[in-house]
């Protein structure tokens, strides 16, 4: 009840309380000028020619035919057509499976409707 028998230390205190505020929000803060902003302009880069056809390296083909019952080292990923899994090396049954197509990587076999194997 000592605040209601001096309400002037009440009320100086929440006017004081309530100018702090107010400066809080109109204070200005220093913005660094930083100028305009610096522009580059380049050329794009001419195109090289391409390279003769005679240069070109013939594309890889994305899977082959199993040869003695193995897969060439360009080819390591094994797909049974029965199944329709592939295995890559390292799996579990990669050592006992008999190919029949020969992928270059696991995204080439999905690409052609194979599943990976579950281990």
């Amino acid at each position: 009840m000592r605040v209601l028998k001096r309400p002037s230390w009440a009320l100086a205190l929440a006017l004081v309380g309530l100018g702090g505020l107010a400066w809080w929000r109109r204070r200005s803060i220093p913005v660094p000028d930083i100028g305009p902003p610096a522009v580059t302009i380049t050329r794009p880069a001419t195109p090289a020619a391409p390279p003769p056809e005679a240069e070109l390296p013939a594309p890889t083909p994305a899977w082959v035919a199993s040869v003695d019952r193995a897969c060439p080292d360009s080819h390591p990923v094994k797909a049974n057509d029965d199944s329709g899994i592939f295995h890559v090396p390292g799996g579990l049954s990669y050592a006992r499976t008999i190919p029949e197509r020969c992928y270059d990587c696991a995204e080439s076999a999905v690409a052609d409707g194979y599943r990976a194997a579950k281990r």
